[in-house]
């Protein structure tokens, strides 16, 4: 990690005097040897391409450049070996010279960083975003697009504002409504370093990495997924998996949406930094961290942005240890057309079947098949003597899905209706007896 500088207000008006002279933001060798000089030198760009645990050879992975400018850093991937896309929100015709120069490849895409996503531009091993993050009035809404198109690693470098470069410290973010800074109306915000680290751990990324400070900027190292385990570390067992807000399993990608985990532990004294978990490929840091008693925990993380739909395995582990076995979530599937079939209802304290005593527990479980694999207590309603009930859990059984419901205080005895819904459709109702 470099020593840190002085980063200092200033440079602005004298970075675009030397552009207005040269035309070039960023230097290049030509194939005869000869350089054009930029703003930035070839030793600056090459020094701070350098801070990043970037391979020498990328064949085989693809690169997004994000707020590519005149394009060295695309062209320096594609000189690895990388597939290589280009992005900028305007099309710069110096760029496009280079790209003629070096006979390359590299795909430009003229499109707003806000625009980014997986539909939009794919997934990518290597995400660049330099320089980016203080132009944009919205920085941790694009951060978590730049998250959910990176499948491996993010390098993020930004300007950010005077102090002592603590990690650890209060995080600040300074706003600028106008031209406060440099003079110009596209420089939205500056953060320390600790703000910046804290918001691209909340936007998804595992780990964050501070790397180095350079002259005018921190570059951070934020990766999708936690160090390799520790086979003889702590252990961990999950033992749930669900919805933080509505308890089910079901989760839309387009929402902000957290996950909760329950897990077991022989560990004490876990904090935020001592639990991995992670859903896919892809970990996340958790919000918070609390014990349950005994040897069971729980944690919550956000949903990592970038799944694609369909079912996902949730695992966690403890202070670098063994990954745990999984459950699973399901991410954007929508709820199917089903034929659900109420085969039998039973009193929740007694077993009793086809009959309730609400002097006992006030519990009813349903067995109920035709449910697809999504059914969640979020997604199905049930319903006795059109009083709505509490669903508690919904759990597989033999055939069928198990339902246990909270039922309404103060029933009168004697026979009841027993009313299933899931998504747009019932199931034929059935009678219960109320003792």
């Amino acid at each position: 990690m470099n020593a840190p500088a002085q980063i200092e207000k200033g440079y602005g008006p004298v970075w675009h005097k030397v552009l207005q002279q040269t035309g070039w933001w960023h230097s290049f060798e030509l194939p005869d040897g000869s350089v054009i000089k930029g703003v930035n030198s070839l030793e600056s760009l090459k020094n701070r391409i350098a801070q990043f645990p970037i391979p020498a050879d990328l064949r085989g992975k693809r690169v997004l450049d994000i707020g590519a400018w005149d394009g060295w850093f695309s062209f320096e991937m594609e000189r690895r070996g990388a597939d290589v896309v280009a992005l900028d929100c305007w099309d710069n015709r110096r760029f496009h010279e280079m790209h003629s120069i070096y006979n390359s490849r590299v795909e430009l895409r003229n499109m707003d960083v806000m625009d980014i996503s997986p539909a939009t531009v794919g997934r990518f091993d290597i995400v660049l975003f330099f320089g980016v993050f203080y132009h944009l009035k919205h920085p941790l809404m694009a951060l978590e697009k730049v998250c959910s198109i990176t499948t491996d690693l993010a390098a993020v470098d930004s300007f950010v504002i005077r102090d002592n470069f603590d990690p650890n410290a209060q995080p600040v973010l300074e706003f600028y409504e106008n031209d406060e800074m440099e003079g110009q109306t596209d420089n939205w915000c500056a953060p320390n370093l600790a703000c910046l680290m804290a918001m691209c751990r909340t936007a998804g990324f595992a780990r964050v990495e501070f790397r180095a400070v350079l002259p005018y900027s921190a570059c951070l190292a934020c990766s999708r997924s936690w160090s390799p385990p520790n086979p003889d570390g702590p252990k961990a067992a999950l033992l749930s998996a669900f919805h933080s807000v509505n308890g089910g399993i079901n989760f839309d990608s387009s929402r902000d949406e957290y996950v909760m985990c329950g897990f077991r532990t022989a560990e004490r004294d876990l904090k935020r930094q001592d639990v991995q978990p992670s859903i896919g490929p892809y970990g996340v840091q958790p919000i918070t961290v609390k014990s349950g008693g005994d040897d069971i925990w729980y944690a919550s993380f956000k949903l990592p942005p970038g799944l694609e739909p369909g079912w996902h395995p949730v695992s966690v582990a403890v202070r670098g240890g063994p990954v745990s076995t999984a459950g699973r979530v399901a991410v954007d599937l929508p709820v199917p057309a089903s034929n659900p079939r109420i085969e039998g209802v039973c009193d929740g304290a007694t077993w009793q079947s086809g009959a309730f005593d609400p002097r006992r527990g006030n519990i009813l479980s349903i067995w109920c098949s035709g449910l697809p694999d999504n059914t969640d207590r979020n997604n199905v309603r049930v319903f006795l003597d059109k009083r709505p009930c509490t669903v508690e859990f919904v759990e597989d059984a033999p055939g069928t899905k198990q339902i246990n419901v909270r039922v309404p205080e103060s029933l009168d005895s004697g026979s009841a209706e027993v009313l299933l819904q899931f998504g747009n459709s019932s199931a034929p109702p059935i009678r219960l007896q109320i003792l």
